[in-house]
């Protein structure tokens, strides 16, 4: 039965923490379109190895997953198998049996009896509906959110009337949960238990009853916007941002009244199908439809959204939207009927195996030249990941509805200038195309423009001097390209909201004052070249205080030594962010110290910071006191010589624990770095440790770092210690290794030296080890 909780329950046993510390592997496949073992081996291997398998050769394949597999515990889960065939199935018991070590696991969820019937003398769990009371309590954890169900006693009785109709699936009261949740109110509920829908017989639509209700009481706007998405396949991960595009491009979403944005409406419109459960989570950025919501959707669209599918007889006319399976190479007869679709709105290749995009795919030119040229509706076009993109035809000019274009790696050189009289499209993605030289002179006639993303552009080196007149434009991605300065007076594009990089120009008009102009900037940004600052007051003019919605900062100046330490440290001191930066990097920093701002306690959202190349600074800022600082990389710091107290942010008056919340420290490439003196609380005193919470530390390439480690790390997890030949000489100390409090260590590298952390192999959780590069004999506990 679907919905009634079979892939949730094999995603928590999945991700249980407990689970994890028994399996070196875990692969998770979903299999639920695979007619045969030969596919299923084929994803199994590229979910192990994390790389595209192009072979179709089962010997090839069995051969290539037992040499990955071999000595190694894993865990296997295959999602929603639907094949029966008695053959495929003991071919995959047979398998299973010979890979791996003692102990490795394989979870399979299923709907189909025949294939449970197969699988002899395997455990099997039958999941059952839920109670009646604990359908009700889901129910009502939906519907009440954080409110006590006592708080709303006149709904209990009616409520429970209604988790009765979903016959204990999950599934069915999360998503009733939701739509009783819009309306707290009795008449409403009363509407909802008394609908006719519940009658509807489920053979003949195939929809659980609970779901249709869920549908049926949608707003206009977000039925639209849910049916659209049944153009994606099952077990498709979608990615909230890109959704929201195609559903501006596609014009579902009303223009937002009171000034605000469309991407907003569009983000509030997905959090409602979401808190309705007509999406779910799938790991920390992307969501999924369930299958029995996908069936829902494919249902309720009515032949206006398609996906293409090989073999299969199509009815295109009616069609809107279309999405198909990108192949690796996707020949003209495949796309024959869509000639017959010419009201169509969406063309759309998709993917459900995250890996196939490594994989180079083509498409048939006679599909750019001939067919998308007489789609002349289309809003929403993807050619993405096609390798013999290089060019567009001139006939793309027929396009004029056109409002999303999708050209992320491809080989495209140059857009043809007939493009920029597509005064329609909003939203151009050329992210990763590695070729690209040049964009268009006349870019500027793109006067909707609002998306351009350039983002590994790495062949790119300038941007047209017309880019100042794009002023609908708000996300401006040009990290990873080769741009050696902004065009001038960038600072028109006052309707910027993300821009990933500003390579500083040495023209007042291309220089770092432009940034004054978005004060409303948010998520990253990267401020490159900051050599080119001719006057440090011009960096104060920026305005990065009040700049409220970053949280990724980075400062760089260029790789070459610095012509001016003090203007460089004025220069840095001028940039002072505002206290909500999340996460920090400096690189090619010439000042011989930090400013008072880097270190101070009020950057308390602080959590990762990263610290490179500054080759002139003597020590390092009292980062310690950093309250929700999680990870620490230092690396390449050439002058430093020791780090003591001030690392720590104690001085004086300042008792406050330091380090309350680090978690992962790494110092790299330190060539100078001598001695690491502790602050005076490494004995777990009246302030307590160092480090309370530190988990992982990495010390590389740290040639004359002589003396001990910090001797009470009782939380510390993983310890990498490379290049440090002289770090045994703690033996002198009076603090040596065999003090070291790493009772939690599970895993320990050691590379060249460090003879004494040897000891720690008597630490009873290890349970990884490394070592290379040590001369002497070692001795590995029986223990």
């Amino acid at each position: 039965m679907g919905g009634v909780g079979k892939t949730t329950l094999a995603r928590m046993l999945y991700n249980d923490d407990k689970v994890k510390g028994h399996f070196t592997l875990k692969a998770w496949a979903c299999v639920s379109d695979y007619d045969d073992y030969i596919k299923i081996t084929k994803t199994l291997l590229e979910a192990v190895t994390s790389k595209p398998c192009n072979t179709a050769n089962l010997n090839l394949l069995q051969e290539d997953l037992r040499e990955q597999l071999r000595g190694r515990k894993f865990l296997f889960v295959l999602d929603d198998l639907w094949n029966d065939n008695n053959e495929d199935l003991n071919y995959l018991r047979a398998l299973f049996i010979t890979l791996g070590t003692r102990g490795s696991k394989v979870i399979v969820t299923t709907r189909n009896k025949n294939a449970v019937s197969v699988m002899q003398n395997v455990h099997i769990q039958y999941l059952e509906p839920l109670s009646q009371e604990d359908c009700w309590l889901l129910l009502a954890k939906h519907a009440f959110g954080n409110e006590k169900c006592s708080a709303h006693s006149n709904l209990e009785d009616i409520g429970k009337q209604i988790a009765l109709k979903c016959k204990g699936l999950p599934l069915a009261a999360q998503t009733l949960g939701g739509l009783l949740h819009c309306n707290i109110d009795f008449e409403y509920w009363n509407r909802i238990l008394n609908d006719g829908f519940w009658d509807q017989p489920y053979d003949t639509t195939n929809i659980l009853p609970a779901l249709g209700l869920s549908y049926h009481y949608l707003p206009t706007q977000l039925k639209r916007c849910f049916t659209y998405c049944s153009i994606f396949p099952k077990d498709y991960e979608i990615e909230k941002e890109d959704i929201v595009q195609f559903w501006i491009a596609e014009g579902i979403i009303p223009k937002a009244e009171n000034g605000k944005r469309m991407e907003a409406l569009a983000r509030r419109y997905f959090d409602e199908l979401l808190s309705r459960s007509l999406f779910q989570k799938s790991g920390k950025f992307n969501f999924i439809m369930h299958d029995l919501i996908n069936d829902l959707a494919m249902f309720m669209s009515q032949g206006f959204c398609l996906r293409l599918e090989d073999g299969v007889s199509h009815e295109v006319k009616r069609a809107r939207h279309l999405s198909y399976a990108r192949g690796k190479f996707d020949a003209a007869p495949r796309f024959e009927p869509l000639y017959e679709a010419k009201c169509l709105r969406t063309f759309l290749p998709t993917s459900l195996n995250p890996y196939i995009y490594w994989e180079k795919k083509f498409v048939s030119k006679k599909v750019l030249q001939d067919l998308l040229p007489s789609l002349r509706c289309l809003r929403v076009l993807s050619l993405s990941h096609y390798q013999n993109v290089t060019e567009l035809p001139d006939s793309f000019a027929n396009l004029i509805h056109l409002r999303y274009l999708d050209l992320s790696h491809t080989a495209i050189e140059r857009l043809p200038g007939v493009l920029c009289n597509l005064y329609n499209l909003q939203t151009l993605l050329l992210s990763n195309c590695s070729s690209l030289l040049e964009l268009p002179a006349d870019i500027r006639k793109l006067i909707n423009l609002q998306i351009l993303t350039l983002g590994g552009c790495s062949s790119l080196n300038k941007l047209p001097a017309c880019m100042k007149e794009l002023t609908n434009l708000h996300h401006l991605d040009v990290s990873g390209t080769k741009i050696e300065e902004m065009p001038v007076q960038m600072g028109r594009l006052k309707s910027l909201r993300t821009l990933t990089a500003f390579v500083v120009g040495k023209s007042t008009r291309s220089g770092i004052r432009e940034l004054r102009e978005f004060p409303h900037l948010r998520g990253k940004l990267s401020i490159l070249k900051l050599q080119n600052v001719v006057d440090a007051r011009d960096a104060l003019h920026a305005n990065m205080k009040h700049k409220k919605d970053l949280k990724e900062l980075e400062f760089s100046w260029g790789a070459e030594d610095a012509d001016d330490s003090q203007k460089e440290k004025d220069v840095l001191d001028k940039l002072q962010p505002c206290v909500n930066l999340e996460k920090l990097t400096i690189r090619f920093y010439g000042g011989t110290n930090f400013p008072n701002w880097l270190g101070d306690s009020s950057f308390s959202n602080i959590q990762v910071m990263h610290l490179s190349d500054c080759s002139y600074c003597w020590s390092l800022p009292p980062v310690g006191r950093l309250p929700a600082l999680k990870e620490l990389c230092i690396e390449r710091m050439k002058f430093v010589k020791m780090i003591g107290i001030e690392f720590y942010g104690r001085n004086g008056a300042n008792l406050t624990q330091p380090f309350q919340s680090l978690e992962k420290l790494e110092f790299r490439e330190m060539p100078e770095w001598e001695e690491w003196v502790p602050s005076g609380s490494a004995s777990g005193g009246e302030y307590g440790l160092d480090f309370p919470c530190l988990q992982e530390l990495i010390l590389n390439k740290c040639p004359k770092l002589r003396g001990s480690l910090p001797c009470e790390l009782p939380w510390l997890k993983k310890l990498t210690v490379s290049g440090c030949e002289v770090l045994h000489d703690g033996r002198a100390t009076t603090t040596t290794t065999n003090s070291l409090n790493y009772k939690s260590l599970e895993e320990l590298k050691i590379s060249g030296g460090c003879q004494t952390l040897l000891s720690l192999l008597e630490t009873k959780l290890l349970s990884q080890l490394a070592i290379r590069n040590v001369v002497d004999e070692i001795r590995i506990p029986t223990s």
